[in-house]
């Protein structure tokens, strides 16, 4: 029984595993690198002659580190706003293709039998020839209820259940890789249980990969949510979306740096992700460090103009749950990825390791310490008295945090304008106050990663079915 409970050769001998994953947290030489900062941080603010010199000084590190973020995140938006690099495909290249490839669909399940019929709505909605789909839902064996659906259930001869042992880690990643083991597709694609994608995405995919560089390894197509207006929740949840996939990432893919996929509608060239070994299945965001991992091996991943739709959380502890489960995620992809830095700016190269260490590393960062700044500046106009001689200094970073802030703001008003959600741009203008619940979410994936780092939150899905219904 105990190789049940995640040993590696146990899971080594079942499905694929890249050599570098996050079974393990920190390296030794990471532990002591960062006892070493610690200690650093305590030298540097005791030879403060008081605590208020301490504050300058800590409030000093942050604002500098949050200039370098927010101008960083100026820089790859308007790169994507001005290059416009995502590849789109229009009706008259679909209607006149005639040749379609075979195509995988991996179709993750646990605990979804309320939200499985609108997956298998759209999946069977989709416009692409049977002969040529391969749908393997992914149904994990101790998901007694979703089995006992699936009993009573008739599924077509195109669909196939692929049942996924019970033992540790317990991720998504983890159930990618045994489907990925059964593909036959030359091309796959995953799809989450709450997942609508346009009807003729495997289509777009499909001639997008046939028309650009084979080192192309990865077409993420953009998401977006179909229930915006659920409440106050939804509503900045659909802001921070838009932003992130119709601006950010586009801007990543035109200055061709590391890019995190979303978790979802990524298509696959088979053949590259078998090179790749799969997913890390003791990550908790497979996805984002699969995307890193695509860059280091020489390939890259572009931006495809579809979307898929999704539901938004809509509950409070549920959003949480999802939040801190991405953040842990980020950070174990960070840690793995910089156990041995040198190696890392070898496989990337110096301008592509700082986009690493920014947009994986600056993320976090920037969530967690959001709040933080936010109180120094508090205490400062507070306690006037006490900061005398730093008062320039302390404006400055007080200008620097309510611009960074501010150009925060600006980006989810123009994401939402872009996706046409013209109703969402008062509550994007008040998404400072849902950066403090995202502070919540990183701080709660802090200390999950240091105490349950492969611990996989369950998100609820059909919050939105259940509130129509209720709604009519």
């Amino acid at each position: 029984m105990k190789r049940r409970d995640g040993n590696l050769m146990y899971i080594r001998e079942r499905i694929p595993l890249p050599e570098n994953n996050a079974a393990s947290n920190l390296s030794l030489s990471q532990k002591l690198s960062m006892g070493l900062l610690v200690l650093l941080i305590i030298l540097a603010l005791r030879s403060a002659s008081n605590p208020f010199q301490a504050y300058i000084h800590f409030s000093y590190g942050v604002s500098v580190l949050y200039l370098i973020i927010c101008s960083h995140k100026l820089f790859l938006i308007l790169a994507g706003s001005l290059r416009k690099s995502e590849i789109g495909i229009t009706e008259i290249e679909i209607s006149s293709n005639k040749t379609w490839p075979r195509y995988t669909l991996l179709l993750p399940v646990y605990r979804e039998t309320e939200i499985f019929p609108q997956l298998y709505k759209a999946v069977e909605n989709m416009d692409y020839p049977r002969e040529n789909m391969e749908i393997l839902l992914l149904v994990e064996e101790d998901d007694e209820e979703f089995k006992r659906y699936l009993a009573s259930t008739r599924l077509p001869e195109w669909w196939k259940v692929v049942e996924i042992p019970d033992f540790k880690p317990k991720t998504k990643g983890k159930a990618l890789n045994y489907g990925l083991l059964q593909a036959s597709g030359k091309y796959l694609v995953i799809y989450d249980a709450e997942d609508i994608p346009e009807k003729n995405q495997l289509k777009k995919a499909a001639i997008a990969f046939s028309r650009i560089p084979e080192d192309v390894a990865c077409l993420q197509s953009k998401l977006n949510y179909y229930n915006p207006y659920q409440n106050i929740l939804t509503r900045w949840f659909t802001a921070e979306y838009s932003s992130w996939f119709d601006l950010y990432l586009p801007g990543i893919d035109a200055v061709n740096a590391p890019m995190p996929l979303g978790g979802t509608s990524n298509h696959f060239r088979t053949s590259k992700l078998l090179e790749l070994k799969g997913w890390d299945p003791f990550n908790v965001t497979e996805d984002c460090d699969l995307g890193i991992r695509i860059f280091r091996a020489g390939y890259t991943t572009r931006v495809l103009d579809t979307t898929t739709w999704e539901e938004a959380n809509s509950l409070l502890d549920n959003w949480l749950k999802q939040r801190s489960r991405w953040v842990k995620g980020y950070i174990q992809t960070y840690f793995v990825n910089m156990r041995n830095p040198l190696e890392l700016l070898k496989s990337t190269g110096p301008v592509n390791f700082l986009h690493f260490n920014i947009i994986v590393g600056g993320n976090f960062f920037v969530l967690c310490f959001n709040p933080l700044a936010w109180l120094m500046i508090i205490v400062w106009l507070a306690m006037p008295g006490k900061f005398s001689g730093s008062d320039t200094f302390l404006l400055t970073s007080a200008i620097i945090l309510l611009a960074g802030n501010l150009f925060f703001m600006l980006i989810n008003v123009w994401g939402v304008v872009k996706r046409k959600w013209y109703k969402l741009t008062m509550a994007a203008m008040m998404s400072p106050a849902y950066w403090f619940l995202m502070s919540m979410g990183a701080w709660k994936g802090l200390i999950q990663y240091l105490r349950k780092p492969h611990f996989w939150e369950k998100t609820r899905h059909a919050l939105f079915k259940n509130y129509h219904n209720q709604s009519s």
